[in-house]
């Protein structure tokens, strides 16, 4: 073997270890610049603030741990939820948000829809199946289908709730003193079809309950918030929404252009969810819908998610969500303002989700009363699903 023939074979062999290294350990440092918990030493919550904690029933309508390569099984020392923390945190039900594209430069002002893919990067990153790599559809399926093994390991910890009746059962099990985790699949925008309706069927069939319309750019069905055109829907984008509506999946527009959402809310009267955003009012972003927006959703009995991060409520403490969420229940009622974190979702934040006992103490602190704090931590979310969850025939 000649020196030049030895010269190509190292070579080739530093290049398949360095390869081997990135596949290994650039999707954890990735995530551990994206997905930021700021260190912090957080006062001990009142006594009276741990008592009314563990009588919560705490729902969060937003989480998009999904697109990472952790094993949400095991209590992680980054990113922000898992089902060790989650469980810590004493929550009930977390809707899993599926992140399916991003576009390279990404910001709350305008985004062309033909950016580079952030999500085709970290896909190939973590080695996701090749079919994932041209089909957004099989991105969000690829990611259902991590929950279904993960809720298969978990020793009966976690539940995939698909239906009416499977949130029933779960909720008549957890009275009986049952802890477990009642997980819930959502898109987060639906160029996931892939410009297929009958895509929307299938994600339906893989567990898919909510499915939001755009996120940081116009797609097939309208404009996005973030977008370039500020379109209302397109006529898919419409047929898209009836087909949803018949299927009952729950309609998210987080991120749509205010005459996305002027547009389904005269389609029908199907309650909206806002899964995690913050108030224009209090937080003047553009990140966040007007506040007589919000008031319309509120009225055809939608819900809104306040966030945990600085663009939904500018100041992203304990003590800053809270007044965001006593913002909105002065703004809407205390019906209709649930929790939306957006963990995992390319945010920053003081917390992560074993830490919530610091807002129910801050909502405490604030005046809140305990029927407030029950509503706004689970009881509305838990209501909203019990009504709006597709039936098991549907």
């Amino acid at each position: 073997m000649n020196k030049y023939v030895r010269f190509s074979l190292f070579a080739l062999a530093a290049v398949v270890a360095a390869l081997a290294l990135l596949l290994l350990f650039g999707p954890a440092q990735i995530e551990k610049m994206t997905n930021r918990v700021l260190p912090h030493e957080a006062p001990a919550p009142a006594p009276e603030a741990v008592a009314l904690h563990q009588t919560l029933t705490i729902g969060d309508l937003h989480a998009d741990t999904l697109l990472w390569q952790r094993d949400l099984l095991k209590r992680g020392d980054y990113g922000q939820v898992d089902l060790p923390r989650l469980l810590e945190g004493n929550v009930a039900m977390q809707m899993f948000t599926v992140p399916t594209r991003s576009p390279r430069g990404q910001n709350y002002e305008s985004n062309a829809s033909d950016a580079a893919d952030n999500i085709l990067s970290l896909a190939m990153l973590q080695a996701w199946p090749p079919a994932t790599w041209s089909s957004l559809a099989q991105r969000a399926l690829y990611m259902a289908g991590r929950l279904e093994r993960a809720v298969q390991r978990s020793a009966g910890n976690m539940l995939l709730v698909r239906n009416r009746q499977e949130f029933a059962g779960w909720l008549a099990r957890r009275g009986q003193g049952e802890r477990t985790l009642a997980a819930l699949l959502g898109t987060e925008g639906s160029h996931a079809l892939d410009g297929e309706l009958d895509n929307i069927d299938r994600l339906r069939d893989a567990g898919f309950t909510m499915m939001s319309l755009q996120h940081f750019f116009d797609n097939r069905l309208g404009g996005s918030l973030h977008g370039a055109s500020g379109a209302g829907l397109s006529s898919f984008g419409q047929d898209a929404v009836r087909r949803m509506l018949s299927l009952g999946i729950m309609i998210d527009v987080s991120h749509s252009s205010p005459r996305v959402v002027e547009d389904v809310l005269d389609m029908g009267e199907a309650p909206l969810l806002v899964s995690h955003t913050g108030f224009y009012g209090h937080c003047r972003t553009p990140r966040n819908i007007s506040d007589e927006l919000m008031q319309r959703i509120a009225a055809r009995g939608g819900l809104i998610g306040v966030g945990y991060w600085d663009a939904a409520v500018c100041d992203f403490s304990a003590d800053g969500i809270a007044a965001a969420i006593r913002y909105g229940i002065d703004l809407l009622g205390e019906n209709h303002v649930a929790l939306g974190s957006d963990f995992d979702g390319g945010v920053t934040t003081r917390i992560d989700t074993s830490e919530l006992v610091l807002l129910t103490n801050a909502m405490l602190k604030a005046d809140f009363s305990p029927r407030e704090i029950r509503k706004v931590m689970g009881e509305n979310m838990l209501r909203f699903l019990l009504t709006n969850l597709p039936d098991r025939d549907s």
